[in-house]
This record gives structure tokens, C-alpha cells and sequence, in this order.
């Protein structure tokens, strides 16, 4: 697994190395815009609305839009004066119970992995986890900014679960919320003995992403019907890699046409 993060669980004195991996992929069919008359991909150009002229990449600055309209910019050299941007240290806040931190903080699911001289107290810690069941909230500097996050315990592994922050949870506010609603003790009853009559355990293998699989067999029918990718024409100012993009394309036609 390709590690995305490397650093150390910090723990008051006791620090324990490991590597972040991510625990999940995607499995969605990616489509591309393409041109129906003739198959070339729609390109969106980098282009300024004040001068109206395409700008690369290293011209492109990050800029905030203050209240009043006016914009701030804000360079590279602003970012790394933030704290916690080069922090290689997920450090422990506290430990809390499982069942109190609600599935909405949760986002995205990455493995733990030991480095060689800390298999023992990951061990150590994971057991601890499990014994008490608890989680440890921490801090984490991933992707340049400050992340909340949990490390808990799943089978033999640590895992982490990138979190949002309180603020980011809106508060439910819905009409129906303000209402006096009446529940008969016989409805109640009916509604729980079919709760009951569907219970079961999760099993994650019983569950079938069905328009998934029906687009790979929609996908795999036609295959017959897809066309070889078109050339594009060389343009006033072309670069190296247009040039080597067209050879390439070139090439797969041909050997599309054999």
C-alpha cells in the first residue's frame, strides 16, 4: 500500500512511528467530456476573467474574498508560516469512549502501519484500546493543514478516521422538528417488531453495488463499438509534449487498426 503520511503517534513521552495508508478506494466508473462529433476530450482553460488570457500554473495565486468584496491574496510562503504545516507528530489529545463520537465527524479511513522498532507498542496500544474501548482523539498536519482526527481499533490493525471539526456540523433545523407528534404505544410496538424481524449482523460481502455492476457488463457489450482516440492537430506554438502526445495517439491507432 502506497503510504501517504509518515510520522509518529505521540502519547505524553512515548512515541510510536508509523505509516498512514489509505483504507478505502473508489470504484466508480470515471467518464471523460468528450466531443460527440468527433471524440476529443473538452478541456477546461485556466483563464482570467479580468484579462481574459489563459495563465499558467505558477502565475495562479490562492485569494479570499473578504466580506466587503475586496480579495486577498495569499502566497506559499503565507502558508508555511502556519503552525502545525510541517508537523510529522499526530499527538493524543484524549481518550474517549467509542460510542461517543457520532458517525457525522467521521471522514475519510486510513490504515495504521508500524515501523519495524515500534510493532511493540502499536501492539501495546492497540490492545489498550480495545481493553478499554476507547478511541484516541488526536491532531494531525495532513496535506498542509491541521486535521482532527480518531485512531481506533479494527481487527489486528490501528486505524485512523480523518474528522470534521465541531463547527463544520450544522445543527439540524427543520420544521417538522417544532411539531408535537403523538406515538400510540400500539404503533410503537408494530414498529419495533418489524426492527426486530429484519435484524441481523453486518455483513459487509452481502452487499452489492448493482448499477456498478450493471455498467461493467453495459461497458464490457460495447466494447466492440469504441473508437480509437482522435489525433489533434498541431497548433501555432505547440509544445514537446503535444508533439509526443499526437506520436503516442499515432501509435495505439495503428496498432488498434491490425
Amino acid at each position: 500500500m502506497r503510504t501517504v503520511w509518515r510520522g509518529t503517534v505521540a502519547i505524553g513521552l512515548v512515541s510510536i512511528a508509523v505509516r498512514v495508508a489509505a483504507a478505502t478506494e473508489d470504484h466508480d466508473f470515471r467518464f471523460r467530456h468528450v466531443h460527440r462529433a468527433d471524440g476529443g476530450q473538452i478541456r477546461y482553460r485556466r483563464e482570467c476573467e479580468a484579462c481574459l488570457e489563459e495563465i499558467d500554473y505558477a502565475d495562479v495565486a490562492r485569494g479570499y474574498e473578504l466580506e466587503d468584496g475586496r480579495l486577498l491574496l495569499l502566497e506559499k510562503a503565507d502558508f508555511d508560516t502556519l503552525p502545525g504545516a510541517v508537523e510529522r507528530s499526530m499527538q493524543v489529545l484524549r481518550f474517549v469512549p467509542v460510542n461517543e463520537v457520532h458517525p457525522i465527524f467521521f471522514q475519510r479511513a486510513y490504515y495504521l502501519e508500524p515501523d519495524d522498532n515500534a510493532v511493540q507498542p502499536y501492539v501495546l496500544l492497540r490492545l489498550a484500546l480495545e481493553r478499554t474501548q476507547r478511541m484516541a482523539i488526536v491532531k494531525v498536519a495532513m496535506r498542509r493543514r491541521e486535521i482532527l482526527a480518531a485512531i481506533h481499533v479494527r481487527g489486528d490493525m490501528l486505524m485512523l478516521h480523518t474528522m470534521l471539526w465541531p463547527d463544520e456540523v450544522r445543527a439540524p433545523d427543520f420544521p417538522f422538528l417544532q411539531r408535537d407528534v403523538t406515538v400510540r404505544p400500539q404503533e410503537l410496538a408494530a414498529a419495533t417488531s418489524l426492527v426486530v424481524s429484519m435484524a441481523g449482523s453486518f455483513r459487509p460481502g452481502e452487499f452489492h453495488d448493482e448499477y456498478r455492476e450493471a455498467l461493467a457488463q453495459l461497458i464490457e457489450a460495447r466494447t466492440d463499438d469504441a473508437q480509437p482516440p482522435p489525433i489533434p492537430p498541431q497548433r501555432d506554438g505547440a509544445t514537446t509534449m503535444d508533439l509526443l502526445e499526437a506520436l503516442r495517439l499515432s501509435v495505439e491507432r495503428a496498432q488498434l487498426d491490425d
